[in-house]
């Protein structure tokens, strides 16, 4: 997609999304399983991605696909109710528009979250996991082709993709609330087939503890526009050969629905202290 195009349309659609729902200053990617926490907004608009100029239609189960903004604790929030993937056909400028499009409507602070699965053997369903860092195995990067030197520099630092205040805060907030949270190193593959046994020990092996098919290219995009950006994941399931049986996205949905409430109480807990 030539630039010029291609800031024609985060333009089209942030002035959509501004018309429709006004700025804000936090946004929240609700991943598998995760979309119910948009209930937790007062004041709420919601604005389907379809009335959204340019925005593709989310296409994965569990992904309602809604724009909302809403009141949370005295700050105005945007929450991405499922997002864009490039296993289902999009290039990667088009799984992170929303979040060009965020930065140019003022957000500053970016809470991106998935349903994921555990690859560290200490881990377990259901499974809270502040993500520290991350591996990227795709091959792809949302940064190819010319910079957006409006948004940020051509090579932008990796080594802090999470902001460490933001981490240390959700681990207080956690320690608080009495909910147990894991840490690890997220690694983004392309999916759509969960992986292989062989590809989990591989991952494992260089330094992974949970494996997905989200969240690095938004996370990416997200540190290019300056933001700061808090990674957590919910651990729906134990990734390939750790237990001897298959998997299936209907055991995401099931585990994402059985923690919805716990992940609610930790997202809310740092919204209010940011």
């Amino acid at each position: 997609m030539e630039n010029n195009s291609y800031l024609d349309k985060i333009n089209a659609a942030a002035a959509a999304i501004e018309a429709a729902c006004g700025r804000a200053e936090i946004a929240v990617i609700l991943g598998s399983g995760l979309g119910g926490y948009v209930d937790a907004l007062e004041n709420a608009t919601r604005l389907p991605y379809a009335d959204i100029p340019g925005f593709p239609v989310s296409t994965v189960p569990g992904h309602a696909g809604c724009w909302w903004v809403g009141t949370l604790h005295g700050k105005r929030v945007y929450m991405m109710q499922g997002r864009f993937h490039s296993y289902e056909g999009y290039d990667q400028q088009t799984v992170t528009l929303p979040i060009r499009v965020m930065a140019k409507l003022g957000v500053q602070t970016l809470i991106v979250t998935n349903a994921s699965g555990g690859v560290n053997l200490s881990f377990a369903p259901g499974d809270l996991m502040l993500i520290t860092d991350f591996i990227n195995l795709t091959g792809k990067n949302p940064l190819t082709g010319p910079n957006l030197d409006e948004f940020g520099p051509r090579f932008p630092d990796m080594s802090r993709a999470y902001d460490r205040d933001l981490q240390k805060l959700a681990l207080s907030t956690a320690q608080q609330l009495s909910i147990p949270l894991q840490q690890g190193v997220y690694c983004w593959l392309n999916g759509p087939c969960f992986e292989t046994p062989a590809e989990i020990r591989m991952a494992r092996i260089i330094g992974a503890d949970a494996v997905g098919m989200s969240t690095v290219p938004e996370t990416i995009v997200a540190r290019h526009c300056g933001m700061k950006v808090l990674g957590l994941s919910c651990i729906t399931n134990m990734a390939a050969g750790i237990l001897d049986q298959p998997l299936n996205h209907e055991e995401v949905m099931e585990t994402g629905n059985r923690v919805k409430d716990t992940f609610r109480r930790l997202v809310d807990g740092v919204i209010e202290a940011l």
